[in-house]
């Protein structure tokens, strides 16, 4: 076993010269770029701004149920892309994982209390690391710095600032008929109809919680394509160079071009999954040269495609789904939920247009389950600060409304088009410029990118006199 203990174990030196680093956001985008930070740089002093979960849940990690499994392999799932390893050691280190092996898929709250794991010596060992238990409603740069404006009135400064908010849930059904994907259902009568909307892989969770429950009642998918996400099996990725990527190619060239490397991989004794595995080393590189009317077009013909295939199911998960539909007790459905009502006994009704059907069929359901997976337009479904950002001009929404816009560097771009020099945005808040940045093994590389720019920066800036009330708790 590799020694990676200089990988978490705190480097402690002089208060930095220059400015703190605020980090809006406690999921795994931001304590990805934290943990660089501090290890990249013994002096640079970084606050963590998250106040809905500890960190390094999230909105993927903070599930409690051991059957909602990554959808990554562990070997793919460290922190550090120069410690391929470091994940698999921490699970072999910890009594209740130390068999697992790198093919392994271990559940997301694992996932979670690693992230976690890593933060931890850096909070009890130095001063360098504060976690503040707030949510950030604004921030403002200025000439010598950043301000953040929190929840509870507070304001802190620093010399640089990181959005790391990750994903945005839907808001909540106003008429409470319909509960969110990330809410535990409780009260479901076990032999009631569950209409579930979506058939990717949070529906896959559901299902999975629902079974395990002891749910005997129907359970209806429905879908657009009514097709569920494809199940993982052994790979060996294509070996693509990047002079053999027809970059800048109309989308129908690089469809045909996916499916020669698809057959390919097959005529070499594999599956379609080598082709994409070995495609999605060069995907962010495809996306910038793609100009905006053929990203527009892949988005509107190709791209529930790629996340079918892309996105894949653990092999366990696909087990149990695979039974179930066997036996009759999920359904997938092509359709369109068109909304919800209560009946007259109080009971919740769906209207669903069925393609099967050709027209619109009322459904009763014991629960509604929205599992349409994670809105990406930045204006309609923002975090306070976002939305802050895009108010005041200190950023825009990029042209097809999937993510802030960003120079290459992760520099928010100002509604007047000029990039920030004091804010950026990381994960997949910056989906518009990098496309597959919503994954931890792309998400730690765009990191060990980027932290030597933010460690420069901060290091001529400071922190103005601005600060706030301070959280420590862990």
């Amino acid at each position: 076993m590799q020694d990676l203990s200089h990988l978490s174990t705190p480097r402690v030196g002089r208060p930095a010269a220059g400015g703190r680093i605020l980090v809006i956001g406690g999921g795994a985008s931001g304590v990805l770029l934290a943990v660089r930070l501090l290890r990249d740089d013994p002096q640079a002093q970084v606050v963590l701004i998250e106040g809905r979960n500890p960190p390094g849940c999230g909105i993927a990690y903070s599930t409690t149920d051991p059957d909602h499994l990554l959808n990554t392999r562990v070997r793919n799932m460290s922190a550090f892309p120069e410690a391929p390893e470091h994940f698999l050691d921490w699970l072999r280190a910890r009594p209740e994982t130390r068999d697992r092996d790198g093919d392994s898929f271990v559940g997301r709250a694992t996932y979670g209390a690693y992230l976690n794991d890593l933060l931890a010596p850096w909070h009890r060992a130095s001063e360098r690391l504060t976690w503040l238990s707030r949510d950030c409603l604004a921030l403002e740069e200025q000439a010598d710095g950043v301000v953040a404006t929190l929840d509870d009135g507070g304001r802190i400064g620093g010399a640089q600032a990181v959005l790391a908010t990750g994903h945005v849930l839907p808001g909540p059904d106003p008429e409470g008929l319909v509960t969110g994907a990330w809410t535990p259902v409780r009260g479901i009568a076990p032999e009631g109809r569950v209409v579930i909307v979506g058939s990717g892989l949070s529906m896959v969770d559901q299902v999975l919680s629902l079974l395990k429950s002891g749910h005997t009642g129907p359970i209806l998918a429905v879908s657009r394509r009514g097709q569920l996400p494809r199940r993982h099996a052994p790979t060996r990725p294509l070996d693509i160079l990047p002079e053999q990527v027809p970059l800048g190619a109309p989308v129908s060239v690089l469809w045909r071009w996916v499916r020669r490397l698809a057959a390919r991989a097959e005529a070499l004794g594999g599956t379609w999954r080598d082709a994409v595995d070995g495609i999605r080393v060069h995907a962010a590189l495809i996306w910038k040269h793609l100009p905006p009317d053929a990203r527009a077009r892949f988005l509107r013909h190709a791209v529930l495609w790629w996340e079918l295939h892309r996105h894949r199911i653990p092999p366990a998960s696909a087990d149990r789904i695979d039974e179930a539909i066997a036996a009759g007790r999920l359904v997938i459905e092509r359709g369109t939920f068109r909304g919800a009502t209560r009946g007259n006994r109080g009971e919740i009704r769906a209207l669903i247009h069925l393609r099967r059907v050709g027209a619109p069929v009322t459904l009763a359901a014991e629960a509604i389950l929205d599992c349409r997976g994670i809105r990406h337009d930045p204006e309609r479904h923002a975090t306070p600060v976002i939305r802050d950002l895009i108010r005041s001009g200190q950023g825009r929404v990029d042209p097809l409304r999937i993510g802030l816009d960003v120079d290459d560097d992760c520099r928010l771009i100002a509604r007047d088009g000029v990039p920030s020099q004091r804010i950026r945005a990381i994960g997949p808040v910056s989906r518009a410029a990098f496309w597959e940045i919503t994954a931890v093994p792309d998400i730690r590389e765009q990191v060990a990118a980027i932290a030597p720019g933010i460690l420069q920066t901060a290091a001529l800036g400071n922190d103005s006199s601005v600060s706030a009330g301070i959280d420590r708790r862990w």
